[in-house]
């Protein structure tokens, strides 16, 4: 058994999951009780636009934004669902009507137009929450997920776990599910059921035809926009989807939450019941772990390696970039090996990185240039062996002559980032500020512009006080030689609350907005 932990802090106004896979932090989900995620919910919606341009429609399911439905995304109309009550024989036979190719004969060339009209009611699940100013990705092909299986009851197929290994077990969970599975309706078997017995997955089954049924009923009588289901929260979903039989421990610092837990562990997976911890430490549980200074770290642009190096992370809007860096490493013998090791050191870093922050998109890796091919496969093949242990689908080119690597992640909700940070006010976002000397000198450009218009022998600046003393001492003479010029006295006032960039020129005393020119 792998050595790994869930610590769950969860006596706040929020619920936090670490999961730790050998002493490290690998993986952290965050969920605030007034920002609770939507991925998973399943709504009516009613269709608001419909952008033939895009191929795709904005569905509205009662949310501040509206949903997004690509094409491929859209099952069919919403008579389809007529056919898929689960529960006894006649609704199976309705089922068994229903064309099997639905899927692909929407792959095949069905335009969204002839889908889906303004005002249509249709039932979507979101896929993907919302990102930045994007609203969520809605779909109309749902999933929903047990213990042991994944339920598709829209799609014909049988899927298993990549990393259920054995022929002979996936062979047997295949058998299995293809001998109980009602017709046309489709499972992926979970990794957590390697090795479990054809009861529990006939159990987990039951349990999620009768949870489609009743969102199927729900349906028949909700006034789109409408919320028919809503997936489980934070911590009953890190105990169905993350406790598995690597976890040794799952430990959390809530009475009250640490018995729900256990609730939820005895009726579904009953074995794990020992391995359910109330915490007891007296500093807070994410300290006790040392965890908040790994999260600290993950927040942080520069991250330094064991050797000496370190990788530079810039995270957009629609890209993210990494630089390596050598740093203080200098290796013992020539210049390609010190490289190539600080590279592949790099790999493994960058691998975590990704992981723990979420980062989605596309991703640009910027290597120390290798001269020898070898290297760079080298390098190639540690980076794509150090992302196979995440759960995030990726694809990643090979690496250039120059030491670049472009690379996709998967993207399903908002990085570690953006979920805790936010622009800052001071300067809007942009991570820079002009420099005081290029204010000085905007600022006097401004005067000679504006000088004309203002009628008293006296102009009044008032600006940000560091601004005011570099005009009072190092940039003096350049006032003077301006009162010179404009033959008007110059004033500078510094006011504390001014933004260091702002500033307002003026006739002395008159601070009116039609008299002012504001910077």
């Amino acid at each position: 058994m792998a050595n790994h932990l869930l610590v769950v802090n969860c006596d706040g106004p929020e619920t936090r999951v670490a999961l730790i896979e050998q002493g490290q932090l690998a993986e952290l989900y965050i969920e605030r009780r007034r920002e609770r995620g939507i991925v998973g919910n399943i709504y009516k919606g009613r269709v608001s636009r419909v952008l033939p341009g895009m191929q795709a429609s904005f569905v509205d399911i009662g949310e501040d934004k509206a949903a997004f439905l690509y094409v491929a995304d859209v099952r069919g109309a919403p008579e389809d669902y007529k056919g898929l009550f689960l529960d006894d024989d006649e609704a199976r036979q309705s089922h068994d009507e229903l064309p099997k190719d639905e899927m692909a004969k929407a792959a095949r060339g069905d335009r969204i137009e002839q889908l889906l009209k303004e005002g249509q009611e249709v039932l979507v699940q979101v896929a993907k929450g919302p990102i930045g100013t994007k609203g969520a990705r809605a779909t109309s092909y749902v999933s929903l997920p047990g213990r042991h299986l994944v339920f598709m009851p829209t799609v014909n197929h049988v899927g298993i776990s990549r990393r259920i290994g054995p022929d002979k077990e996936r062979k047997r969970l295949r058998t299995i599910i293809d001998s109980m599975r009602p017709p046309g309706a489709g499972f992926i078997v979970r990794t957590v059921a390697e090795g479990i017995s054809e009861r529990d997955l006939h159990a987990d089954m039951e349990f999620l035809i009768k949870l489609w049924n009743s969102i199927l009923k729900r349906k028949e009588t909700a006034k789109a926009p409408a919320l028919l289901y809503n997936d489980l929260d934070l911590l009953l979903r890190t105990v169905r989807d993350l406790f598995t039989s690597e976890v040794e421990k799952l430990i959390v610092d809530s009475r009250p939450e640490y018995e729900r837990v256990l609730k939820f562990v005895q009726a579904f997976m009953p074995d794990f019941v020992h391995r359910v911890e109330l915490y007891d430490g007296r500093e807070p549980i994410f300290d006790g772990y040392g965890i908040e200074s790994e999260i600290d770290r993950a927040l942080a642009r520069k991250v330094t390696l064991k050797s000496g190096g370190s990788l530079v992370i810039d995270q957009g809007e629609a890209l993210t970039a990494i630089d390596v860096n050598t740093g203080k490493f200098v290796g013992r013998r020539n210049l390609e090996e010190t490289i190539t090791k600080n590279n592949l050191e790099a790999v493994k870093e960058i691998a975590d990185q990704l992981r723990l922050r979420n980062v989605g998109g596309i991703i640009v890796l910027d290597f120390i240039d290798m001269d020898r091919q070898q290297n760079r496969e080298k390098v190639s093949k540690a980076l794509n062996e150090a992302l196979r242990h995440d759960k995030a689908r990726a694809n990643v080119t090979t690496i250039s002559e120059l030491g670049l690597v472009e690379m996709t992640r998967k993207r399903t909700r908002e990085s570690l980032l953006r979920s805790l940070t936010e622009s800052c006010f001071y300067c809007e976002g942009k991570g820079y500020l002009k420099s005081k000397t290029t204010i000085c000198y905007e600022m006097l450009r401004e005067l000679r512009r504006e000088a004309g218009a203002i009628s008293s022998e006296t102009i009044q600046v008032i600006c940000h006080p560091e601004i005011a003393d570099l005009l009072a001492t190092t940039d003096q003479q350049y006032v003077d030689e301006l009162e010179k010029r404009l033959q008007k006295r110059i004033v500078i006032k510094a006011r504390e609350r001014c933004h260091l960039e702002e500033y307002q020129i003026s006739g002395q005393g008159s601070e009116r907005a039609d008299d002012d020119t504001a910077r």
